[in-house]
């Protein structure tokens, strides 16, 4: 494939281009010493890619639910579809509520319940579980989706309530793991297969929201002693557990506590985490390291402090935040909500966000943040089962990291977050061209296709 060409698709602030198509030519052979370059060695391969997604929050299956069925078809095929769209493969939602439910509430409310015999996903009908399955039929194919809880039920906290905090009571940490058993079984009832589970949200949080709190040993000891077991024996053991699900900050020392218990490593697949405490990529890359058998998905990110409609530097925190954990060793990355309304929710405490797509009901309109296209420049070229290759980058203007497709067609992205238009040599497996990274823009370079 050498001196082939090379389809060129950008996304640029200035310009107006979004996953605008064109195509070079690598012609020549690269020459290292003249241009600043970004070359790819495809013979260097890495950790494998699982997929890109975001979240089937209650906050947006509700304005789904509310928008017209056209505009409801827009969203799905603009997320999900894998040509139309930008071919989202994963997914996650909330076990019993959280910050973005439209109220507080868990599957199970009945005070002792410890058989959970008065059990059930009703709330989960009326918006979610309608949402997951459109997308599904839009996908063609599965959606790996991921559960993960804010909180137990209030009846089994310290607190005696599913905000602020509070921790699991011994006495129903095995009513607890029985709870995950038994959502994954209604939700595949209802047609939604489940791929894997997370522990706790951010489980060193104490939030005025939907959460509960664990120490790296009681998580450890809470997935060996009863979450793993408990799966195992209600015939769900082939269901992913990652643990943590918190920020990159302390995903190394969390990691060192409960992959270095023999036992407990057994039932997890691996550490899933979130950007809130700022970049930390060496945390990611230490934990590849360590643990270079298990998987990393980054399951959270989003911009807070509420919505704000067209500020391109959302989609800028996005590409950095992606090319800095799958260069670390990241095997997926999911967004949180998939939409919010011009306000940045609905969410029952105010915690206000931003989100990449905006549905606004009232006025039947959609709206595309500049983090859908710079997600998408990911989500839509590298595909499930990709593999990230060698990528060395010499202009400190721009950032950039490569993957080679299951199909062997190549994806090399090239951020450029500065004022500056970037030229440089752009070579794969030695064979070289000139291009040129307008400002603020995204391109990815798709070779073999």
């Amino acid at each position: 494939m050498g001196g082939s060409k090379v389809k060129v698709i950008r996304t640029a602030r200035d310009t107006g281009e979004r996953f605008a198509v064109r195509e070079e030519l690598l012609p020549d052979q690269m020459q290292p010493e003249k241009n600043p370059f970004v070359a790819v060695d495809t013979g260097q391969e890495f950790q494998q890619v699982i997929g890109f997604g975001g979240a089937f929050t209650e906050a947006s299956a509700f304005l789904f639910a509310h928008l017209a069925p056209d505009k409801q078809e827009e969203v799905l095929q603009a997320y999900f579809h894998p040509e139309r769209g930008i071919g989202y493969s994963l997914g996650r939602t909330h076990m019993n509520s959280c910050d973005f439910s439209l109220g507080s509430y868990s599957c199970d409310d009945v005070r002792g319940d410890v058989e959970l015999k008065y059990f059930n996903i009703e709330r989960d009908r009326r918006y979610i579980i309608p949402m997951i399955k459109a997308a599904l039929a839009v996908k063609g194919g599965p959606i790996k989706m991921l559960i993960s809880p804010w909180s137990p039920p209030a009846w089994m906290k310290t607190n005696e309530q599913m905000c602020h905090g509070g921790k699991l009571k011994e006495e129903y940490r095995a009513t607890w793991a029985l709870f995950y058993a038994k959502f994954i079984k209604a939700y595949e009832a209802a047609g939604i297969p489940i791929w894997a589970l997370t522990v706790q949200n951010e489980p060193a949080a104490k939030q005025t929201w939907e959460s509960c709190l664990y120490t790296a040993e009681e998580e450890r000891d809470f997935v060996r002693d009863y979450l793993g077991p408990t799966l195992a024996r209600e015939g769900l053991g082939d269901k992913k557990i990652f643990a943590w699900d918190h920020n990159r900050d302390l995903l190394y020392e969390r990691a060192k506590v409960i992959l270095g218990d023999e036992k407990a490593a057994s039932y997890v697949s691996g550490m899933a985490f979130h950007w809130y405490s700022g970049g930390h990529f060496e945390e990611v890359r230490k934990t590849h390291e360590t643990f270079p058998d298990k998987e990393l998905l980054f399951t959270e990110g989003c911009i807070e402090l509420g919505m704000k409609l067209g500020q391109w530097d959302r989609g800028e925190r996005y590409a950095h935040n992606m090319i800095g954990d799958f260069t670390n060793g990241a095997n997926g990355w999911l967004d949180w909500n998939l939409i919010l309304d011009p306000a940045g929710g609905p969410n029952h405490v105010a915690n206000f966000c931003d989100a990449p797509v905006v549905a606004d009901p009232v006025a039947n309109r959609v709206y595309y943040q500049s983090s859908y296209y710079y997600i998408g420049h990911f989500s839509k070229y590298v595909k499930p089962g990709a593999r990230r290759v060698n990528c060395t980058c010499t202009d400190r203007r721009l950032e950039a990291v490569a993957f080679k497709n299951p199909d062997q067609t190549v994806a090399v992205i090239v951020f450029n977050p500065t004022d500056e238009e970037c030229r440089f040599q752009l070579a794969i497996n030695g064979q070289a061209g000139m291009m040129s990274s307008p400002s603020h823009s995204i391109t990815t370079y798709l070779w073999g296709a």
